[in-house]
């Protein structure tokens, strides 16, 4: 178990409620002064021109493949378990359990720090066998961008979002041009940064690479990388409730352009593994049953 972390005082506590108010107040001012521009002229040519969709190459299949379905749920699976062991990391003042190489001594760590290092190796996996059928299959077209008209479409696709009026678009035969930049942004920008600058801030980091890449400007980068994930996930998730939730789950969980419950049941197992798998991050006791596989553990009091 990690060690509990202090109550925020009151002062801490009203600060971070006015700071959400704050937050919620601007949103509804950006909602309000869209829908404002919305009707002028010059904002409903560059909607009529530019409505928001992904241009997509002729002859583009539609539907999302099998592997698109079980490689999300892997991503999103270790994507939890990263974000609670990179927490224990960060926060963790008195560790729970260490583990010592067999063949390096010099290298130790805390269960939690191994635990982190092992889901990231396994969410790497997921991510190469994705890219690699994303291309074998051409499905990339779907999320990387083939013509510059993606930018002015996403803009408007970030207007139409922001004014509430969701972008009126079938996910399972394209996506809109923002979520395509933001799926692009995700798998070749963002991954690869989270992947990169933990690999810096490890024990594994080859001594002759010292001079590429700092030890602080990689902390400077991973961090605010997660927090991004985080963001993204939260939005991401939220608009696949809110704008069509059954079909939506049907397209990536069910294999289907369905509006029907089949989705929405595998996606309610696989939050139960979620939780499952957030709560067994927690547990030093646990990971330390895998850890002993591949080196030295040493339990230790609280």
């Amino acid at each position: 178990m990690t060690t509990p972390r202090p109550r925020p005082t009151w002062t801490q506590a009203m600060s971070g409620l006015f700071a959400a108010a704050a937050l919620i107040v601007l949103a509804w001012c950006a909602v309000f002064a869209v829908r404002a521009l919305l009707p002028t002229e010059p904002v409903r040519s560059f909607l009529e021109a530019f409505p928001g969709d992904a241009p997509l190459p002729e002859g583009t299949t539609e539907g999302i493949p099998a592997f698109v379905s079980w490689t999300h749920f892997l991503n999103a699976f270790f994507l939890v378990l990263i974000v609670r062991s990179g927490l224990r990391v960060r926060f963790e003042k008195r560790s729970g359990g260490l583990w010592t190489s067999r063949r390096v001594r010099k290298r130790r760590m805390s269960l939690a720090l191994w635990g982190h290092l092992v889901v990231d190796v396994l969410w790497l996996a997921n991510g190469i066998v994705f890219v690699v059928l994303l291309f074998a299959s051409g499905h990339w077209v779907r999320i990387v961008p083939t013509s510059w008209e993606v930018v002015p479409n996403a803009l408007s696709a970030l207007l139409q979002y922001v004014s509430l009026d969701w972008p009126a678009h079938n996910g399972w035969v394209h996506y809109n041009a923002l979520q395509q930049l933001a799926y692009f942004a995700i798998v070749f920008l963002a991954a690869p940064i989270a992947a990169v600058t933990g690999w810096r801030l490890s024990a594994f980091w080859p001594a002759r690479f010292e001079p590429v890449l700092t030890a602080r400007l990689a902390k400077a980068l991973h961090w605010p990388t997660m927090l991004f994930f985080v963001a993204f996930t939260v939005v991401h998730v939220g608009l696949v409730l809110a704008t069509g939730a059954l079909r939506n789950l049907n397209h990536i969980y069910g294999g289907q352009d369905a509006v029907n419950w089949v989705g929405f049941w595998v996606f309610a197992a696989t939050v139960v593994l979620m939780a499952f798998g957030w709560h067994a991050m927690r547990r030093d006791d646990w990971i330390a049953t895998l850890a002993r596989r591949f080196g030295d553990v040493r339990l230790l009091n609280r």
